[in-house]
């Protein structure tokens, strides 16, 4: 399964600090950021994951995130 989310992450320290967090959450997990697209990817891909746990985990430290239709 893959999902890919648009965010509002701006910089690499924040990425690094919320792949760490979410690399807790989702062992096993392949996550990685694309902050050169426009709409600041974020990209989940693993055996099962929530999505909108993923969404819950960025709001809860300040972000926005929306699954990327």
């Amino acid at each position: 399964m893959i999902e890919i989310f648009k965010t509002d992450v701006e910089n690499t320290t924040q990425a690094e600090t919320l792949l760490l967090l979410l690399g807790h959450y989702l062992p096993g997990a392949e996550i990685n950021f694309d902050l050169e697209d426009c709409d600041r990817i974020l990209r989940v891909k693993g055996e099962r994951f929530c999505s909108i746990y993923i969404i819950q985990i960025l709001t809860f430290n300040g972000f926005k995130c929306q699954v990327l239709k």
